[in-house]
């Protein structure tokens, strides 16, 4: 089938809007309204905290949800519909923080429903569009297909966030109930527009899956394929780099904006701008990273693995900074800390990315998506394990020491100490090899019943020709 029948770059733009509106919805969550609950309402951190393992515990729900959309076949309807609970969800969430401030405990419950269909709502969309992308897009397309999308998904925190910055000064609850209704609908919008014809265009699902003979074979039973994974050197030592990594990542979420707001006493608005900040260096560090990856023309900044390691090792320096700029107080340029901050966070995760999608073709075929899933499932449980923890340790902490700042430091250190742990890791992801694949039909007619089997070694480090 000629590629010029597959999805083209404007189609796979044109999805990306359903990243923006993904992006820019579910950043309120752990920024803006996370930052409204800790300082104007004076709770404790553990509650968003407690909010935001809600959202990442349903993202475990996955795995199911992309089994969904491969058995009903048509994912515009439910990309659509998790954009509608997804935008509902978030409004909610705004809705249930004015409600606290009145009636606590009715307020609390109904922001747990509200995290629950955010998670529900992000998941189904999220998942449903990056299977609909990899069918629609043709097999040499998919790994610069994954990163436009994640790099759109990134511009979505960053737009949302300068949105809502300017429009909630001067603040009230209020307010916050309609910024984040206004943002949500503009998401709902770009999702339609993004979305719209894209399976009824005539675009096939990938002739290379079409022809497969594994998408004809019998399944394997579910925990079959998972003992067979997770026997192979790589997929565990990339799902604990996966796990420690994210951790690290994203422990800082629910803790950076009141940081700024009780140290560096910064506005609501100002807070606001300063994730912007944060989102535009990771950006910049994805689309650095991209570019550099494009083939091996650069030499060894050419490979994912290095960048995955100098991307731990920015992480862990600029946290390492914030520690000391909260000892330092308003004379530490807080700003350019955030931003190099997200610069290191956004050259990692690019880079781990493009390590996953490499990765999840080694070994024993057939078995991308389990890998997948078991990354997927490390990155979710990591990501709210960590942002509770950060919250929690920051609580913590104050209940030792009076001091405003040392318990955002002891979190910042800690999480600086993750990220040296994840890039010792990365490293040795170089010295660890996948022992065998399953045997494959030969198409040499004189080879042995059963077919041949093949060893992979791991060393494809490069994002594909056109990633950015």
């Amino acid at each position: 089938m000629s590629p010029s029948k597959h999805l083209d770059w404007f189609g796979t733009f044109r999805l990306g809007l359903v990243q923006i509106a993904i992006g820019g919805i579910a950043v309120l969550m752990d920024s803006t309204i996370n930052r409204v609950m800790v300082v104007e309402l004076g709770m404790a951190a553990i509650l968003p905290g407690l909010l935001m393992g809600i959202y990442y515990a349903v993202q475990l729900a996955r795995p199911r949800l992309g089994y969904g959309s491969d058995v009903g076949g048509r994912r515009t309807l439910l990309i659509v519909g998790g954009i509608l609970v997804l935008a509902l969800g978030a409004t909610g969430a705004a809705a249930a923080t004015l409600l606290m401030a009145s009636h606590l405990k009715l307020g609390i419950a109904a922001a747990a429903v509200a995290f629950t269909m955010v998670g529900i709502g992000s998941g189904a969309a999220g998942t449903t569009l990056l299977v609909l992308a990899a069918k629609k897009a043709a097999p040499h397309r998919r790994g610069p297909t994954a990163s436009i999308l994640w790099i759109m998904m990134i511009f979505g925190f960053v737009l949302s966030s300068i949105i809502a910055g300017n429009l909630l000064d001067p603040f009230s609850l209020e307010r916050l109930v309609w910024v984040v209704a206004l943002i949500s609908a503009g998401g709902v919008v770009l999702t339609l527009l993004g979305i719209w014809g894209v399976e009824r265009d005539g675009l096939p699902d990938s002739a290379e899956d079409a022809d497969s003979d594994d998408h004809k074979a019998p399944q394997q039973p579910f925990f079959e394929a998972l003992r067979e994974v997770w026997a192979e050197p790589v997929a565990r030592v990339f799902t604990v780099f996966v796990f420690v990594s994210m951790l690290a990542y994203s422990a800082q979420d629910l803790i950076l904006e009141p940081f700024a707001g009780k140290v560096f006493a910064m506005t609501v608005g100002e807070t606001t701008k300063l994730t912007a900040q944060e989102k535009s260096g990771a950006l910049m560090g994805m689309i650095l990273v991209g570019l550099l990856c494009r083939g091996d023309r650069f030499g060894r900044f050419s490979s994912l693995r290095f960048w995955c390691v100098v991307g731990c090792l920015m992480s862990a320096t600029a946290l390492s900074g914030l520690a000391v700029g909260g000892a330092v107080g308003t004379a530490w340029p807080l700003k350019l800390n955030i931003f190099l901050l997200g610069l290191g966070n956004g050259a990692f995760a690019i880079a781990a990315v493009g390590s996953m999608m490499n990765y999840a073709s080694e070994g024993r075929a057939a078995r991308e998506g389990v890998r997948m899933g078991i990354w997927g499932a490390a990155q979710g449980v990591a990501m709210g394990v960590g942002k509770f923890s950060g919250a929690a340790g920051v609580d913590a902490t104050s209940l030792a020491s009076s001091a405003t700042a040392l318990p955002y430091q002891t979190v910042f250190v800690t999480e600086a100490v993750l990220f040296v742990t994840a890039a010792i890791i990365a490293l040795r992801l170089a010295a660890v090899r996948t022992p065998s694949a399953e045997p494959e039909e030969s198409d040499d007619p004189a080879a042995p019943a059963g077919g041949r089997t093949k060893t992979k070694t791991v060393k494809r480090s490069t994002l594909p020709a056109g990633s950015v």
